[in-house]
This record gives structure tokens, sequence and C-alpha cells, in this order.
């Protein structure tokens, strides 16, 4: 009689627990960063404080970079359990975990006779650096790849099944896609739309083709259940910028010459670690390079390439524009790591032994490279617990059976571990909520405050404001608007310490930020005496 499989025995177990714990590592480690996880949740109390649930604002002015999926996630988490910050901090590992349910669908899907490919992807998606980075970050990207993969999924059940239901799922997937973050989900889904017929030989085109075009009307006609009240209600130039200038601004900065063609590259085996450096999966991949491509790898493939291409023909790059296309790669190294072999983990172990030396050596060091020459003393312990651990799964990888496991522990030990390294500097210099509790006191005392440049919102979520901070984008502006507000207090940023001329001061990421009145502007220089 043949036992019925555990709960723990799931495939989906373990990986979902193992990326929930880095979400707590995440929490505990580290506070949200500004400026964009900052922005993003001071965008979402706003949206609270207002109860408007159509224009999005920021500081008080529409906010149209982003649309609003997230920001309604984060006030339906606070109608429930209450304001608090973790909530937004589980949004993304959250949809993580979802995004692992969908991945072993399609899995099964591409290959209905493999269950170990299955539970090879998750486990390689759940420990890579980008993954495990971006799902315990209060960000979109996680949240926009459930939506490619549930896209992706609905392309394999129409082509495999049923094409009404499949395209329905498909224009879903678009629809919630662009209210996650915008058009650019249609970047992910369309090249592997498109490629079907060298996936799918056989398909009808005709059927196809005309499937694609009434999913994307479906996925449009969702997104515009927003945009269309959200562009009344806000007003001609909100309306404009969702619509068109958004898009069309983007372009103009993707092309704006910023960074190479080659930049992603040398960065894959940092984003891919510790798994592109893993024999197994290279010793499958040039077997299979005197082979026919199976009908999955070939989905897989116009899933990463043709978008990868895309994004590097970008000028505007960012790292994270690349998570979406880590589950296609999970899935593709998963089927190909047929090889293993003893010793196969030796690289991704020396590796990761490396960086275990390169802690323990910077704990120790008096002086420090770049930025980290403004850090407090790092602790010994993280490189330390590091290079045990390596030791550990280089014995547990000598074993061909266990070499996933080896590598999954030694990718999420080397994310905890820079955690744990970095964590209280990053408390230190990342943590908004001291300068933001003074700016609530004086905004309660009726003083005006303004920010000396570009206010991002950094400060609205953590001191809970409730009213605006000016902006003082020109060196002229400082010197009005104290002229203006003679009791107002102005918050400046610079490399140099100057808490002795200041009402308040702190660490901020790799300088410090003041909050200066106008006497004391004026003897740090940023007013003129005549002013």
């Amino acid at each position: 009689m043949t036992k019925r499989p555990t709960f723990l025995a799931h495939p989906l177990i373990g990986p979902s627990l193992l990326l929930l714990l880095l979400a707590l590592v995440s929490i505990l480690s580290r506070p949200l960063t500004p400026i964009d996880e900052t922005r993003y949740l001071g965008v979402a109390w706003e949206m609270w404080q207002k109860n408007e649930y159509l224009v999005l604002f920021k500081n008080g002015a529409p906010y149209s970079h982003k649309p609003p999926l997230l920001f309604w996630l984060y006030n339906l988490g606070w109608a429930i359990t209450g304001i608090s910050e973790w909530w937004p901090r589980m949004v993304s590992p959250l949809f993580s975990c979802g995004a692992l349910w969908i991945t072993l669908s399609i899995s099964r899907q591409l290959w209905p006779g493999d269950r170990n490919t299955g539970q090879q992807a998750l486990w390689i998606l759940s420990s890579s650096l980008l993954w495990m980075l971006f799902s315990t970050s209060a960000m979109f990207d996680v949240m926009l790849t459930f939506f490619v993969l549930m896209g992706i999924r609905g392309l394999l059940v129409a082509a495999n099944a049923s094409m009404l239901r499949g395209f329905a799922w498909l224009g879903v997937a678009i629809g919630f896609g662009v209210l996650a973050k915008g058009p650019v989900i249609l970047l992910h889904l369309l090249p592997v739309a498109l490629l079907a017929p060298w996936w799918k030989p056989g398909l009808p085109g005709k059927k196809w083709y005309g499937g694609i075009f009434l999913a994307i009307l479906g996925g449009t006609a969702i997104a515009l259940t927003w945009a269309i009240p959200a562009a009344i209600q806000g007003g001609e130039e909100y309306r404009r910028m969702i619509f068109w200038g958004q898009t069309a601004n983007r372009m103009v900065d993707s092309f704006a010459h910023k960074r190479a063609i080659w930049w992603y590259l040398p960065l894959l085996p940092i984003l891919l670690f510790p798994w592109i450096t893993w024999s197994g999966l290279w010793r499958g991949l040039f077997a299979q390079a005197q082979q026919r491509l199976d009908s999955g790898l070939r989905l897989c493939l116009a899933w990463l390439v043709p978008t990868f291409i895309f994004f590097s023909l970008l000028s505007g790059k960012q790292v994270h524009y690349l998570v979406p296309l880590i589950p296609a790669f999970a899935l593709l190294a998963a089927r190909l790591s047929k090889q293993a072999r003893p010793g196969g983990v030796w690289l991704p172990g020396l590796l990761v032994a490396a960086a275990g030396i390169a802690m323990l050596y910077f704990s120790q060091a008096r002086v420090l490279p770049g930025m980290l020459k403004v850090w407090e003393p790092l602790p010994w312990w993280p490189g330390a617990g590091l290079l045990a651990v390596t030791i550990v799964s280089l014995g547990l990888g000598r074993n061909p059976e266990r070499q996933t496991r080896a590598l999954v522990v030694m990718g999420a030990a080397l994310y905890i571990s820079i955690l744990a390294l970095t964590a209280g500097n990053l408390r230190q210099r990342f943590d908004v909520h001291p300068i933001a509790i003074e700016i609530r006191k004086l905004q309660d005392q009726g003083v005006p405050v303004a920010n000396n440049g570009i206010y991002h919102d950094q400060f609205h979520f953590a001191g809970r404001l409730d009213k605006t901070i000016d902006e003082l984008n020109e060196p002229t502006d400082m010197g009005v608007w104290f002229a203006r507000h003679p009791d107002g207090v102005v918050i400046l940023y610079t490399s140099g310490v100057a808490a002795q001329t200041a009402l308040f001061a702190q660490p901020y990421i790799g300088e410090h930020a003041l909050l200066v009145n106008f006497h004391q502007a004026q003897a740090l220089g940023l007013i003129k005496e005549d002013q």
C-alpha cells in the first residue's frame, strides 16, 4: 500500500516557507529603503488619508507615474489589520508564493510526465538572488511577474485545451498587469504569444492571433475601468499623463543613452546566483545543444530571449526590469539540469566562501572602500556563519542527488548573511522615522516645512504627515521661501556633518539629512546676507 504524500512533501511548501523566512529576516534586518519603497508607502498613505482611490497623490499633487493596484492592496490590508508597515512589506512575498504556484502549474503543462522539473524550478526560482531581493521588497515587480505567469499559463491553456478559457485568462492577466505596472506586461507576454507557431506547431493561425487581439482588448477594458474614471476626476493634466505622457516620457528616457547595451551581461552571474554557476546546468545546456528543443524549452526561450534583448536595447536599464524573466530562467534551468555529477557545486561554493572571507575582512578592516567609509563597524559573525554553511553545503553537494539542496542553502545563506552584515548600518542610514517624526512635530506646531530639492514623499508615511512639504528646486528658492515663511524649517541633504548648526540631524543614505531654520541656513552659507 503506497503512502499518501504528506503536506510538507508538496513541492510548493519548502520554497514557500523559504520565501516567507526571507521576508521575515528582511523585515527584521532593514527598514524601508528610500527613495522608492518609502515613496510608494507615502502615496498609499495619502490615498488612505484622502479616502481617494482613483487619483493617486504624492505630497498633495496628482501622481501619475504608477498605476493603482499596489496602493489599493496596501489600503485593503490596512482596512483589515490597521495602519502598519509590516503589511505592505508582506505583499510582495505573498505574490512571490503565488508565482511559485503558477510556475509549478506551467511546468506540469509544459512537461506533463516530468514531476521533477517543476519542483526543481521552484527551488531555483525561490533561491535566485534577484528573486530573493525583490520578493522581500515593497516594489511592483514580483506582483507584475505574478500576472505575467498568469498570462503564460493562459496561453498554454489556449494552445492545449480551450482557446476561449485560455484567452480569457490572458485578458485578465493583461488587465491586472497594466493596473500593476502599466503596459510593460505586453513586452513580456506578446513575444510568447506571437511565437506560438514555433513552440506549438499546428495552431490555427487566424483563431490564435484573433484570440490574442481579443485578449488585449479585454485587458485594455479592465484597465480602463480605472483609467477612465480617474482621468475624469483627475483633470486634463492627469488624464494626459496616464494615457500618454508617462508612456512617451518613459520611452524618451529609455533611449536617452544612459547605459550600454551590454550592461546586464556582467550582472547576470550575480542576479542568477547560485544557479548560473552550477556545472549541472551547463552540462545540460551543452547536451541539449546536440538535440532538438522540445516544446517547453522553446516556450521558455520565446519568453526569455526577445524580452531580454529588448531591455538590453533600452538605455534606461534597471535590474528589477528582469524580475519577470526569472521564472523563465528557472524553468529552463530545471529542465536542462539533468547532468549533475559529484563535485558540481564547487564553483558556487568557492564563490560563497570568498564572499564570507570578504565579509570577515571588512568587519576587521579599519578603512572601508567607497560609500562604506562612512559606515559603522561591521559584525564578524555573518561572514563566519556563511563560511560554516558553505563547508556543510559542499559536503552535502558531494552527492549529486543533494546538489539542489546544497545550492538552495548557499544562495539563501548568502542573502541572509548580507542582510545580517549590513543590518545595523541600514537601520541607521535608511530609517527615515526619526526625521519624519521631527517633521510631524513641526507641522503639528504650525511650522511650515520645505525640502531642498525634489521631495520623494519619503517622510510622509513614516511621520504619518497630513500636510504637504514645499519643494525648493532652484538655488534662489530658499531665500524667497524663508522670506515668506520666516519661522519655517528646511530639510537639507549634505555630505558634511553639520549637526551643531541644525535643529535636527541624522545619517541619510550616503549623507546626512538636516532640519534648519533661517539663521542656521544663513550660517551654512545657503542664504546670502542680502536675501
